[in-house]
């Protein structure tokens, strides 16, 4: 077992303390006996994260008990055991036991151990109410499992009161999620001394990745493209990043790697070897008014499926096209985490959260975006957590 010293980036323990009562009080006043979630990779993993401190990884299935007056379950990938948390672990905070089974997805007589492992513990805690935390994030035979081996529980879905806590950030997370962008703005930095004909597109995404990795980056995603002016070059992930670059080309890339603790950022910008194209230039200028004109109405209290609503509105006004996915979104222990602004989300915006402000479109000769993050303060919106220059480079 590894001691402290191998702990990379830990969040501080008064930090997750604040989290532990935040939710406690939340399921005292709602009757909830303990919640349950689970995840499996470092993207899309940020409840378990959140509560433990601990990422999952690599599709291997980590799953967590959080009794109101107990401490926490840890359920992993390892042998069939059971172990005690020696008081005091820094490496296991709040978790007093930690259960093992050898659970593998690609082989499928293995999807009954922790399910039947966490009905054990339910058991042994005499829960009577389960909340679920992300059940979406769940494998089907975990969730399934369990409640079909307990159907005298109640189960409730806790995501929302979760999520309400979860994407207000403290002074703690903010203070990490500021050292995310720089080290992002770092990675942008090496990646355009290195832009030159010659060059493929996955040796440039392998400097984005040394150089966060070097600065307390854990996972995450790079995506990019490059090709000849007068035609679109949309971001792709790595199977798609091939191309040689050639003099004339441009170059789009999207660095979504987290930071120092596990928390996300996501920092986008274009790149000419040569000349921007005056069409280019002329859609890069509007793409910030853009991400201008949603910046203007963030502040708390504010609704992100309104915000959506008059952001269409003034992309039709100008000739462009709609948002049809997402151009702004929270981020924390998730890439992607509420809010986000979409017609169906009901979060309101508050003071301390993390937002990626990214509009986006195409046109026949261009892919015309930009990517920073932004914190939502008392008044409205702060400064851009990136310090990089938004401009198209021309290299």
């Amino acid at each position: 077992m590894p001691d402290s010293g191998d702990f990379v980036d830990p969040i501080p323990t008064r930090e997750l303390e604040r989290r532990w009562a935040a939710v406690r009080r939340a399921m005292d006043e709602r009757g909830i006996d303990v919640l349950l979630t689970q995840a499996s990779n470092s993207c899309y993993g940020g409840y378990l994260r959140w509560f433990t401190d601990i990422p999952a990884h690599y599709g291997t299935y980590a799953s967590v008990l959080f009794p109101r007056d107990a401490p926490m379950v840890l359920f992993r990938h390892g042998a069939h055991t059971t172990t005690m948390v020696a008081e005091g672990s820094v490496l296991h905070r709040g978790i007093d036991r930690i259960v093992t089974r050898p659970t593998f997805a690609s082989a499928h007589y293995t999807e009954g151990y922790h399910a039947e492992a966490t009905v054990e513990e339910i058991r042994r805690l005499g829960a009577r109410t389960i909340g679920v935390v992300s059940g979406q994030m769940m494998a089907y035979p975990y969730l399934a499992g369990i409640k079909a081996a307990l159907p005298e529980l109640r189960f409730v879905d806790a995501t929302d009161f979760i999520d309400d806590i979860k994407a207000i950030k403290s002074a703690d997370e903010i203070e990490l999620i500021r050292r995310c962008a720089l080290q992002q703005d770092a990675a942008w930095a090496a990646v355009l001394a290195e832009v030159r004909p010659g060059k493929r597109v996955q040796e440039l995404m392998a400097t984005a990745q040394y150089v966060g990795e070097t600065m307390g980056a854990y996972a995450g995603v790079f995506l990019a493209a490059a090709g000849p002016l007068g035609k679109p070059a949309p971001k792709g992930p790595r199977h798609m990043q091939n191309h040689m670059l050639q003099e004339g080309d441009q170059f789009t890339l999207l660095i979504e790697n987290n930071g120092p603790g596990g928390l996300y950022c996501e920092i986008g910008r274009t790149c000419v070897i040569g000349k921007a194209s005056q069409h280019m230039l002329d859609e890069f200028d509007f793409v910030l008014e853009a991400q201008r004109f949603t910046l203007d109405l963030i502040r708390p209290g504010a609704s992100p499926a309104e915000i959506l609503v008059q952001y269409n509105d003034y992309m039709r006004r100008n000739g462009r096209p709609e948002e049809t996915r997402i151009n702004t979104h929270g981020q924390g222990y998730d890439l992607v985490e509420r809010p986000l602004f979409v017609p169906e989300e009901t979060m309101l915006l508050a003071e301390g959260m993390n937002l990626a402000v990214h509009p986006t479109w195409m046109t026949d000769q261009v892919y015309s975006w930009v990517c920073d993050n932004y914190l939502v303060t008392a008044t409205g919106v702060s400064e851009c957590l990136h310090l990089t220059e938004q401009k198209i480079f021309e290299v």
